[in-house]
């Protein structure tokens, strides 16, 4: 055990404190192991002494060693497999230092300042959060990459921080979280964190049913053992983990403190417009199999609206004009697109590659590839869905038009004529989504066969693992297919156009400016069957609603 050196701070000695009281209880269940063994030590001394004779000591004998046997190969086989367990490593976008050198070096000057070692690599997560990461588990090396042959944990960077954050925000952000490779590097607490990183990993591979007949038994034993060692260190590991953090803060109090206040209110904000550009501008591209290849830059041109907006936000825009921390990367293009392509795959559960279900868009195609081609899918799909119940088409030109849809929703008061169009609606939707799903899933496999996936070691657990929002009901994917049939007779018949809203996704630009007041008019119609609030609202604008539209 390590030492306690003299002028440390509290949070250092408290870590170390709870790293013991975590290899304690390693210590324990391996003095329970040994407990039987020992037994057996003393009853056959005792014998071959002649002091323990006799039939009943013959058969305690023989009982506690074969025992004692079974209880070290069960014990072996079970440390075994908690040791080669992989764990669970955090999807990012590899950054090697020839991509990044003066990022590295920011890092690096860092850490001499700090008076820690520097981490050895560094990576790019698509999240508001930065953390260390151990990866010397022999397992943690994607089949062609290179094995690190330091021991220095890795830094995780979110990369919306690169493109929003200025140099010097960055810098005091990375701070504390650099600080905390020196008490990584106490052999008392790296030991504690394999310890529980072990359990969590057997306990991961206990619960895989795809394993082999033979190895199911001792993988059920291994993750009972294993739960229960989990429950018995899940309180000081936990503690250990806020000791480190209070450490690395209190060692990293005197670079950047006063900027780092500031450079918090960022953070607060950056995830505010990544929440924001995720759930409204992206996950509309990726439901219609596109991804957005500058999400980073996206969060950018997000953020710069909301302050245009709120109030609150005023002032944050003035910062642009310092040197942004993106600047130093080698191609922060590149770079972005790695990152907005890990965020698809996290968040909705796309390919690892581009496809022809699945390519990138930018962000001046937007508009144009995933508004007009959204709208028009939808209503394309309620028409469809129309004809399989049967719905007459409305009186006039031929073709789809929204008086058809207006007229059947408004038929019976109180919205009844919604059920039976939303139950079908999303059962066709579910439908064409099973079918792509079904694409991606043989696109991914192949892709985790191949070199360099990034989440190749993350575990077997179905994509999306962070899905951004719950499966939307009936009544709302028949409010979206009725706002795109909408805005698609706007577009044809009066000549609005589709946009992009960097804080509410796809947009209706009428003579250029936003129309954000559709979606009340289009409730009132869906929820309670009344079509006269949509009619004013369309008559306030010349849109036809008797015309036909153009289909995707």
């Amino acid at each position: 055990m390590s030492g306690t050196a003299i002028g440390e701070s509290v949070g250092a000695r408290g870590a170390r404190s709870k790293a013991l009281a975590v290899l304690r209880v390693r210590g324990w269940a391996t003095a329970v192991a040994l407990l039987p063994a020992a037994s057996a030590v003393v009853l056959l001394a005792g014998g071959a002494m002649g002091r323990m004779t006799g039939g009943g000591w013959d058969v305690a004998r023989w009982t506690v060693t074969v025992c004692a046997v079974v209880v070290l190969l069960a014990t072996t086989a079970v440390a075994a497999v908690i040791t080669r367990a992989t764990p669970a490593l955090s999807p990012t976008v590899e950054l090697p230092e020839r991509s990044a050198p003066d990022l590295y070096r920011l890092v690096h000057d860092l850490a001499e300042r700090l008076d820690v070692p520097a981490p050895s690599a560094l990576a790019l997560t698509p999240d508001c959060d930065s953390w260390l990461e151990d990866r010397t588990h022999p397992a943690h090396s994607i089949s062609g990459a290179r094995r690190r042959s330091g021991k220095a944990p890795v830094l995780v960077i979110g990369s919306p921080f690169l493109w929003w954050m200025r140099v010097a925000e960055l810098r005091a952000v990375l701070a504390p979280v650099v600080a905390g490779t020196g008490l990584a590097a106490d052999p008392d607490i790296a030991a504690a964190r394999r310890f529980v990183r072990g359990l969590d990993a057997a306990v991961a591979d206990a619960a895989d049913t795809g394993q082999r007949p033979i190895r199911r038994p001792l993988s059920l034993l291994t993750g009972r053992m294993a739960r229960a060692l989990l429950r018995a260190c899940q309180m000081p590991a936990a503690e250990m983990e806020r000791w480190v953090a209070a450490a690395a803060s209190e060692r990293a109090q005197d670079v950047d403190y006063g900027l780092r206040i500031v450079a918090q209110e960022q953070v607060g904000l950056a995830y505010a417009g990544w929440d924001r550009l995720l759930t409204r501008v992206a996950l509309p591209a990726w439901r219609m199999g596109r991804w957005p290849s500058r999400l980073d830059a996206g969060v950018v041109s997000a953020l710069t609206e909301l302050s245009r907006r709120d109030r609150l936000a005023e002032g944050f825009t003035s910062r642009l004009g310092e040197r942004p921390a993106c600047d130093l990367l080698e191609e922060p293009g590149a770079v972005d697109e790695a990152a907005s392509l890990l965020a698809a795959r996290l968040f909705h559960g796309g390919p690892a590659g581009s496809g022809p279900n699945w390519s990138p868009v930018d962000w001046q195609q937007y508009p144009d590839e995933v508004v007009d081609r959204k709208w028009r899918t939808e209503a394309a799909r309620i028409h469809q869905v129309l004809d399989e119940l049967g719905v007459p088409p409305s009186a006039g030109p031929d073709g789809p038009t929204l008086t058809r849809v207006m007229e059947h929703l408004s038929q019976r008061p109180g919205g009844a004529a919604s059920e039976d169009l939303a139950a079908a609606l999303t059962a066709r939707a579910a439908r064409e989504e099973a079918g792509r799903e079904a694409g991606a899933a043989g696109q991914s496999h192949a892709a985790r066969e191949g070199v360099g996936d990034a989440l190749a070691l993350w575990g077997g657990d179905p994509l999306p693992l962070c899905p951004l929002q719950p499966p939307r009901t009936g009544r709302e994917l028949l409010a979206d297919h009725v706002v795109a049939m909408v805005c698609c007779t706007a577009v044809d018949t009066v000549g609005a156009a589709p946009g992009l809203d960097w804080l509410d996704g796809p947009a209706l630009l009428i003579d250029g400016e936003r129309r954000g007041d559709l979606m009340a008019p289009v409730l009132s119609l869906v929820e309670d069957g009344d079509a006269q609030p949509l009619r004013v609202w369309l008559g306030s604008l010349g849109v036809r609603p008797e015309k036909p539209v153009r289909l995707a």
